[in-house]
């Protein structure tokens, strides 16, 4: 397959990252989508040359994650939940595209802010320490030890204890 330029290779090969991200901070699928759009658009009225795909990743997370953030923030910002979301799927194959966020999610999506990034590049895209540690501008040992940290307080949380 041949590699797509511009902003519709940017958009083809980062948009289910992208939504991944914004779904981790708004939980749910109709704010996530909006914040997909949002972040997309950015680049489209600021286009910008990057270094490589690693680079346009880098760069689309932290401005989905911004993003998030200030939709959270704002005043007018309030979740109103449809009906057809009060009824739970039957099954669920991806907790991450679920319109109702099994327990897992449930929990990671009530982890504190610095645990949420490194929790979805590292378990969700696959991403070695090392590697999450350069996008996110952090040292390699705070990124171990905020896993570590999240891994104790999803256990927590998932064997009744709470605390998140």
């Amino acid at each position: 397959m041949a590699r797509t330029n511009g902003i519709e290779g940017i958009y083809r090969r980062h948009v289910q990252t992208v939504y991944r991200v914004c779904y981790s901070y708004l939980g749910s699928a109709a704010d996530a989508e909006d914040a997909v759009q949002a972040t997309f658009m950015k680049l489209v009225e600021h286009p910008r040359s990057f270094e490589s795909e690693e680079h346009e990743k880098a760069w689309l997370i932290v401005a989905a994650k911004n993003h998030c953030l200030d939709v959270l923030r704002s005043a007018s910002y309030s979740r109103v939940v449809a009906l057809d979301e009060c009824v739970p799927e039957p099954s669920v194959e991806d907790e991450v595209f679920a319109d109702e966020p099994g327990e897992v999610m449930q929990a990671v999506l009530h982890l504190p802010e610095k645990y949420k990034d490194v929790v979805f590049l590292h378990y969700v895209e696959g991403r070695k320490t090392d590697e999450i540690a350069r996008m996110l501008g952090s040292p390699p040992s705070t990124v171990r030890n905020r896993l570590a940290d999240a891994r104790a307080l999803l256990r927590k949380e998932l064997e009744g204890g709470g605390g998140i």
